[in-house]
Formats: C-alpha cells, structure tokens, sequence
C-alpha cells in the first residue's frame, strides 16, 4: 500500500465535522479487538477541539486519518492522554506515534507541571507510552477523581474495575512523570 502524506495538527472548531467519524473509528476499533473502551460522544470530542486539547491527523483532501485528545484532572495535576485512534486505512505507517507524540508535546505544553497518564488494553499503544517515558503503575497512582473514573462506566469491563475497587482492570496504567528522571526523549 502506498503511503499517503498526513498532517497532524492540534484540532479546532474547524474539524468539527470530523466528531461523527473519530467516535464511529474509535467504537469500531474496540468492537474488532474485542476490548472495552470508555464510549466518546459527538459533542464531547467537539468540545475538545474548542478547547484546543485535541489531536487530528488529516490527508491533504481533508480525509480523515486519526485523532487523540488530553483531559485534564485533579486541578491540572494529571493529564490524560485518550482517545487515541487510527483510521484502518492509514494504520501501520506510523500515524499513532506522530499522534500520540504530538499530544504529549501538548499535554507538556499546556500543563508543563502535570504527570500524563494512559489507561489502555493495547500493546502497541503501551509500547508508544514507554518511548515517550511512561511507566507502568499502579491504578492508585492515577486520580482520584470521580468524574475521571465515572469515564470509565460505559466499558463493557467496569464491573472488573467497581469490584476490584479500582485496583485493577483490564487496562494498563501508565505514567509519564516530569518529577522522576524517565524524561521524554
């Protein structure tokens, strides 16, 4: 397959017609891998965007490609990095990296201060994680806001996480902390 010249940018209300597609993309992903995954509305990726707390990867004809957003929490303490999707057709080529390396530079960018985290039941995603400094920890080590958990209600494996009492989940938490010496390279 050739590859197709993508550009990654922080996304705005310019990209709103792209909402529908980064929530059907992300849905459909997880239905494939057969993983749960923390449901995303139209308007909730939206509102990123107007915020200017989202990542878009976008073809030179406007095509979509892939997005992440950040979310912060804990008054700015924590900084997560979600959402994190490929468009089938663009994936194996690199495209996650530059994304999710593009929304770290913005998680630091905007909340320099701020450990940034990830919870995912993906691999390749955690791999992406530890070349940018992230380490694997334990689900204490993540906020202990409710809204930031309540995130996780729509996952098909919420019951492993309320009767675990949010010790541990399918997911894999990981933590990027700019206090510690596992700087980004």
């Amino acid at each position: 397959m050739e590859e197709v010249l993508v550009d990654v940018m922080v996304a705005d209300a310019n990209h709103h017609r792209y909402a529908e597609t980064i929530v059907q993309t992300i849905y459909e992903a997880a239905l494939q891998r057969g993983t749960g995954i923390a449901k995303r509305t139209p308007e909730y990726v939206r509102e990123k965007m107007d915020q200017g707390k989202a990542i878009i990867a976008l073809t030179s004809d406007g095509t979509f490609a892939g997005f992440c957003y950040i979310e912060s929490w804990q008054d700015k303490q924590y900084v997560a990095n979600s959402g994190l999707i490929v468009a089938p057709q663009f994936r194996h080529q690199h495209l996650a990296r530059r994304i999710k390396r593009a929304a770290f530079e913005l998680s630091r960018k905007l909340f320099p201060n701020a450990r940034v985290f990830g919870i995912t039941t993906s691999a390749a995603v955690m791999k992406l994680n530890s070349e940018l400094g992230y380490r694997p920890v334990h689900f204490s080590q993540l906020p202990n806001d409710e809204v930031f958990w309540k995130g996780c209600s729509s996952c098909p494996n919420y019951d492993i996480l309320e009767r675990t009492k949010r010790s541990m989940c399918l997911c894999t938490a990981m933590l990027y902390d700019p206090t510690t010496d596992n700087k980004a390279p």
